[in-house]
């Protein structure tokens, strides 16, 4: 990390989906760094077992069971951490859940879901430690987009409609924090297979099992992301973004849109249709 956080003898990271995935994976790569951890997930076996393995290797380790669309109980966990470790320099928005199927397809509850727990979540846990994190002379924010906050897809309109939130907000909040200490990062983690498709909803067995294997034939590996991700704070980068293809839907999205929408649909119901 950098030396302003390097030089903080304790320092306190926030990790929600902290018991699986990209979260567990940046809670290892932030162990590694000696921060204390506040693992946050709504998994309690999970995350037990999370703790069990990180214990030895992190200063300090606190557990959480927290549903982050529930505001009331994520507000609870910010006085809980903040009793446990003093004080909180660095949020992980990791928690999230993948919604597979067409609008036509989708039922209101379960879009309302997805934007609950992705969008809801996200915002839930900022607005509960922004002041925590303000208190600090350095601290920063991560959270998750994907290649579906960059470009829609077919069958995937309620992720999408998460991630594109989730990222308007997160460049917002950015730019609001401009003159402040507290820096942001959006994660464009590329394709990972962490079983958010496997555990999440779909309009199919057969769609999810198109999907999970799409992930698994072209999977970054948590850990590659997490140390991009660390990077990307020691930088303050506005975005960290990993696989070449992203970039790609980057640029195509920006200097072609229409024929942006046009290949990746194509390419969308080929793979996953």
């Amino acid at each position: 990390m950098s030396s302003s956080f390097r030089d903080l003898p304790e320092k306190c990271a926030v990790v929600t989906g902290a018991a699986s995935g990209i979260g567990l994976a940046m809670a290892r790569a932030l162990a590694a760094e000696g921060w204390r951890l506040a693992l946050v997930d709504q998994s309690a076996e999970r995350l037990a077992s999370a703790a069990v393995a990180l214990t030895p290797h992190a200063r300090g380790v606190s557990t959480h069971v927290v549903d982050v669309a529930d505001a009331a109980r994520v507000t609870a966990c910010r006085e809980e951490v903040l009793a446990s470790h003093g004080g909180v320099h660095l949020l992980v928005n990791s928690a999230g859940v993948s919604l597979a199927g067409t609008f036509a397809e989708t039922t209101l509850e379960d879009f309302d879901w997805v934007m609950d727990v992705n969008l809801r979540g996200t915002v839930n846990c900022c607005k509960a430690f922004l002041p925590a994190l303000l208190a600090q002379r350095r601290a920063h924010i991560v959270t998750l987009s994907s290649s579906f906050g960059l470009v829609g897809f077919p069958g995937k309109s309620g992720y999408a409609a998460s991630k594109f939130a989730v990222r308007g907000f997160s460049e917002s909040l950015r730019m609001e924090l401009r003159d402040t200490g507290v820096g942001l990062t959006v994660l464009y983690p590329g394709p990972v297979d962490t079983g958010i498709v496997r555990e999440g909803r779909a309009a199919s067995e057969g769609q999810r099992m198109r999907e999970t294997a799409f992930l698994a034939r072209r999977a970054i590996p948590a850990e590659t992301v997490a140390r991009a991700t660390l990077r990307g704070i020691d930088r303050n980068a506005a975005r960290v973004m990993l696989s070449w293809d992203y970039r790609v839907i980057d640029w195509l999205t920006r200097l072609f849109p229409s024929l942006a929408q046009d290949l990746i649909g194509y390419l969308g119901r080929r793979e996953l249709g």
